[in-house]
């Protein structure tokens, strides 16, 4: 543990421009030994880490005898060797060793800790060294990423992965707005801002002309973050772009992702790929930002009160135009209902827990939502993994936990001394504010070992309990800090709105209400540093205007071996790992046996529960499994998946403890309304949440087309042809074809029959296993639709009302010509309008071939008009796609599509973009088990 001594003597050095005050950090150990280094106390081994892509098997990284602990797993040995180790690979220069990546991250942190006058002594010095090296080692905690990629190195030691911009009602901040966001994505962070100082496209310019608006400005800063992206990044750009709700333009902003949605849709069904990182998916707007509208008491009070409400001019303030609150709220929530945007931002509630309000509000927040603070600053991220304090006995060490958190505080607060920053503005807030971003992952987990249910008043008071600790002692250690190197240079100005809000945390700590003994030893910790936190802050100040976020923790979470990531519950209990040298396995969670043993479980009991789970990846009808502790097994999907509402409990439970807010993401069921939709977000504020996001599943595929747009498709609707009810039956021996196809993992064939010279007979659909319901009602309906033809219903008729039905399974196929289907009825009809329908028709539904959709886009490149393409030799085309050519039955790669394999359906997380595998949620985010990559902030 860290300690504040004085010196008797001023320092004469320098930080920040601010002498520092006498004293110094006496360190103490906490998890090392005295003249044993922390590398003496492990076993190391030497490994080969060889990364493919599991779709065309190509190398995506390979470096051979590197050297990680044994306990380190092959996962996270992978992702720390691929992502972080710097150096050309094949060079001397190539860092091959864990202890080589942890000292040049430690000792650039320790050289700026004596430099900076941190420490009391050399000696001092070196303990906090090892203390680092020790936790890091052993995984107790890991630096956000922008720390090992670039400290220590010749690159700028940029530390933060989060910053907020800020932008101007003027073409030059409008132009400098892109350069700044530009120069973040290279750097491979994410940025946020709010773009409501713009003037509505209902106001005018100083020459007369009409404002453009901020909607039509995020239309180039989009297109300059996927040219970025695409570009050489190492992964997504992320961006969060805020509009104020009492914007003019605020509804036009909500709109336009669902918008483009649509056009998603319309373009993935006539056969272009959409996908995440599909070749297509360039043509629409707005797909590299999350969007959400900063939300007023005033609005949200309107809205209960199903009052109006103004939306005011940028220039004047003044009401330009009054609106119904709740038809508004209704249109936020029918957006994010159809695509998953906006979110929202609850301002009262944020800068009710400003810190530094005199030194401006807090308009925006980082891509992920959880690091919310002034303008053109940045916040650096480290997490604790909170499996790592749970003890034999079933409880959480909370005194071990306290002094870790002081360690890395501290750690955290010198990195700014020598941190880089991307702009000038940036670096300059950030250095006077010096706002920190600690956080944790693992919770999920932790609760689950301890015999918690997440979605419980036990399991929240816990997570509330732990949350108000960390906090508490980071506050604590900043106020010692600030008596031996001086408090944050913008602290006088606003001292007493910092005392303000460090007495608003101590107060909700007292509200928490415990329900076991492990959550009332925690709080009651918590009370103590609170309270002395306090009394030192008001003599010596603090040293950081923040203190506390929670973030995804992504690739960091996969370094730390974490079952579950930032604020997440399980994602599932069965998981896909990889193992030594090479293949991979199918595992339960080996949370689960500690946490029957926590339940009072026995051997045997235990081991059958485990092979139960093993075998249907739930625990439901488990036997000897009593039910009342079924929902201390409830993952974020499956069998028993917990409830939006779960989810935003557990956020309002850990919110009063944080500094910022939480990346999180709240999933709904396909099945939720728009109203639901309006509840989670009602209820969000009245929580007293800072930020809250839905997803709903299969939401980003579009949503099915309107019956007007669906009657104009119907192909010569004016034609009228009558179909006499006459069976033409198919003669004993007749042409036929088979066709192997996969949807969404779904394997199955179609058999087509055809009269000789007059178009197809009959159908016949293999899917799902003989003698199964599937199968069955499959041959049932071939059978229907197979008489239907053979009495004249022509196919064009079935084509137009099976096509775009949307169920699961869906999504991926193995068919050039559809790439994607909504449902295996989808597939089959728009198949067989290819093979069957001839060229004018399909035109008119919509369904073209791979080769006529390209040549109808060179042709709108071109003069000369497309032309309908020759009659193609079907059989031929599918000669090689028979029976005999059927793929194997479909495996996982990573543990989402364990868990689509289990159940059956299709997950909405996109497939990573470096090695293939599909990911899974962290936060806000998705990170890749296969390789580390992250669709956001780390």
């Amino acid at each position: 543990m860290t300690e504040t001594v004085g010196t008797g003597n001023p320092a004469t050095a320098r930080t920040n421009g601010k002498k520092k005050q006498a004293g110094g950090l006496t360190v103490r150990r906490v998890f090392t030994t005295e003249g044993v280094h922390p590398y003496d106390q492990v076993t190391w081994e030497h490994r080969d880490v060889v990364m493919t892509n599991w779709r065309d098997g190509t190398v995506n990284f390979e470096q051979r005898g590197v050297e990680f602990p044994g306990f380190w797993s092959v996962n996270a040995t992978n992702i720390v060797t691929s992502k972080y180790f710097r150096g050309a690979v094949g060079t001397p220069q190539r860092e091959q060793s864990l202890k080589q990546l942890i000292d040049r991250v430690v000792h650039s942190y320790v050289n700026a800790g004596r430099e900076h006058g941190y420490f009391a002594s050399p000696a001092d010095a070196e303990v906090f060294e090892h203390e680092l090296t020790w936790m890091l080692l052993h995984q107790v905690f890991s630096f956000n990423s922008p720390v090992w990629f670039n400290v220590g190195t010749t690159s700028k030691q940029q530390v933060s992965a989060c910053f907020i911009l800020a932008v101007d009602d003027t073409m030059e901040s409008i132009l400098n707005w892109y350069r700044e966001e530009g120069l973040i994505f290279k750097g491979g962070s994410g940025a946020g801002l709010n773009l409501s100082r713009i003037r509505s496209s209902r106001e005018l310019l100083s020459s007369g002309g009409t404002a453009s608006g901020p909607v039509s400005f995020m239309r180039g800063a989009d297109a300059s973050a996927g040219t970025i992206k695409s570009g050489g990044a190492t992964r997504r750009a992320a961006k969060m772009v805020v509009l104020d709700v009492d914007h003019p333009d605020v509804e036009e902003f909500v709109q336009t992702k669902a918008r483009e949605e649509e056009k998603i849709k319309v373009l993935r069904d006539a056969g272009f790929d959409m996908d995440l990182s599909g070749s297509d998916i360039a043509s629409v707007q707005y797909q590299n930002a999350n969007n959400s509208v900063r939300v007023s008491d005033e609005f949200m009070q309107a809205v209960e009160t199903e009052g109006d409400f103004g939306l005011r001019s940028r220039t004047t303030g003044e009401v330009i135009d009054r609106v119904d609150a709740k038809k508004l709220f209704r249109t936020i929530a029918q957006a994010a209902w159809e695509c998953a945007d906006p979110g929202l931002q609850y301002d009262g509630t944020i800068n009710d827990w400003h810190t530094c309000p005199e030194s401006g509000r807090i308009t925006a927040s980082n891509p992920c939502s959880e690091y919310m603070h002034l303008d053109n600053s940045s916040c650096n991220l480290a997490s604790l993994n909170l499996l790592k304090f749970a003890t034999e006995d079933g409880g959480f060490d909370a005194p071990l936990f306290a002094k870790a958190v002081e360690l890395v505080i501290t750690a955290m607060d010198i990195s700014i001394c020598f941190a880089d920053f991307p702009t000038e503005a940036i670096g300059d807030t950030t250095r006077k504010f010096r706002q920190l971003g600690i956080g944790y992952a693992n919770l999920g987990a932790l609760l689950m070992a301890l015999g918690h249910a997440y979605d419980s008043d036990g399991g929240r008071a816990l997570a509330a309990a732990i949350t108000s600790l960390m906090t508490g002692v980071s506050y604590r250690r900043s106020a010692e800090l600030a008596a031996v190197v001086g408090p944050y240079e913008g602290y006088a100005r606003n001292a007493e709105a910092h005392q303000r809000v460090m007495r608003k945390h101590a107060a909700a700590n007292e509200l928490v209400r415990t329900y076991h003994s492990n959550d009332a030893a925690v709080r009651a910790l918590a009370t103590q540093e609170w309270k002395r936190g306090i009394e030192l802050g008001e003599k010596s100040g603090w040293r950081n205007a923040q203190a506390s976020v929670l973030a995804p923790t992504g690739t960091i979470g996969f370094m730390m071996d974490c079952d579950t990531t930032g604020i997440e519950p399980d994602f599932s209990l069965v998981k896909f790992k990889k193992l030594v040298g090479g293949g991979s396995m199918q595992i339960v969670n080996q949370t689960i046996p500690r946490a029957l043993a926590a339940l009072g479980y026995q051997g045997e009991q235990i081991e059958a529960i485990v092979e139960y789970i093993a075998q249907h990846g739930h625990v439901v009808d488990a036997p000897g499994l009593r039910q009342e502790h079924y929902e201390v097994f409830d993952c974020a999907v499956g069998e028993r998946s917990i409830a939006p509402m779960g989810h935003v409990r557990m956020m309002a439970a850990v919110q009063p403890f944080l500094s910022g807010a939480i990346s999180k993401t709240v999933n709904m069921p396909e099945s939720a309304t728009v109203e639901e939709v309006e509840e989670i977000y009602f209820q969000g504020w009245k929580y007293g949440l800072k930020a809250l996001a839905i997803y709903r599943d299969n939401c980003k595929v579009g949503q099915p087309l309107s019956s007007g747009k669906k009657e104009k498709a119907e192909p010569e609707a004016e034609k009228v042809v009558e179909y006499r009810p006459v069976r033409k039956r198919l003669p004993k021996k007749r042409p036929s074809q088979t066709v192997s196809f996969t949807v969404g993992g779904a394997e199955g064939y179609l058999h087509a029959g055809s009269y000789p010279d007059d178009g197809l007979g009959e159908i016949f659909v293999k899917l799902g296993k003989q003698g199964s319901t599937l199968s069955g009602v499959m041959d049932a309906f071939s059978m229907s639709i197979s008489v239907g033809l053979q009495h004249g219903i022509p196919l064009e008729f079935y084509v137009s009302k099976f096509s775009n039905l949307r169920f699961e399974p869906a999504g991926m196929t193995d068919d050039p010509d559809i790439r994607i289907a909504t449902s295996v009825m989808d597939y089959l009809f728009r198949r067989l309008a290819l093979d069957y329908l001839p060229y004018e028709k399909r035109s008119q539904l919509g369904i073209f071939t791979a080769d006529e959709r390209s040549a109808q886009v060179e042709a709108s490149y071109g003069t000369a008009p497309v032309a309908e393409p020759e009659n193609v030799d079907i059989d031929a085309l599918r000669s090689t796609v028979d029976s005999s050519s059927a793929e194997p039955a479909k495996v996982a790669h990573s543990t989402a599509e364990l868990v689509e394999l289990n159940l059956g359906t299709a997950s909405d997380a996109p497939l990573c973009m470096t090695c293939g595998t599909k990911m899974r949620p962290a936060g806000s985010c998705y990170a890749c088990e296969g390789c580390g990559a992250t669709s956001g902030c780390s």
